[in-house]
């Protein structure tokens, strides 16, 4: 998957709610479930130009949205904040024995699972 595409995913996951009904389906056919734009008017009764237009507003709605609340990037700094930590732990555990290694390996998993969640 491109970054273009796991963006727009993205935004769509973080912000779908906010967009028209018609918008989110087109735009979640269209990104998650790889449908085609002939696809997507077969199944939502409307043209292909009709299903562009959606996805084209769609996408144009979750990027202001994204530049004004600046969630998605928040989201995306703290996992890479959270990597890097984990992997500092990670070192610090392979550096020490006994209870001072165990509790570092059992930080780093635990910083793991959070990034896992999301």
């Amino acid at each position: 998957m491109s970054d273009g595409r796991l963006r727009q995913t993205m935004l769509l996951d973080f912000y779908g709610e906010l967009l028209t009904e018609r918008q989110r389906l087109c735009m979640d056919l269209h990104y998650n479930e790889d449908l085609s734009l002939a696809e997507i008017a077969e199944q939502c009764g409307i043209s292909r130009q009709g299903v562009w237009d959606n996805i084209r507003r769609g996408e144009s709605a979750l990027e202001d949205i994204e530049e004004k609340t600046g969630l998605l990037r928040r989201f995306e700094e703290n996992r890479s904040a959270l990597e890097n930590v984990r992997e500092q732990i990670k070192e610090l555990a392979a550096m020490t024995q006994g209870e001072a290694r165990e509790k570092a390996v059992k930080a780093a998993e635990e910083i793991a699972a959070v990034i896992a969640r999301g």
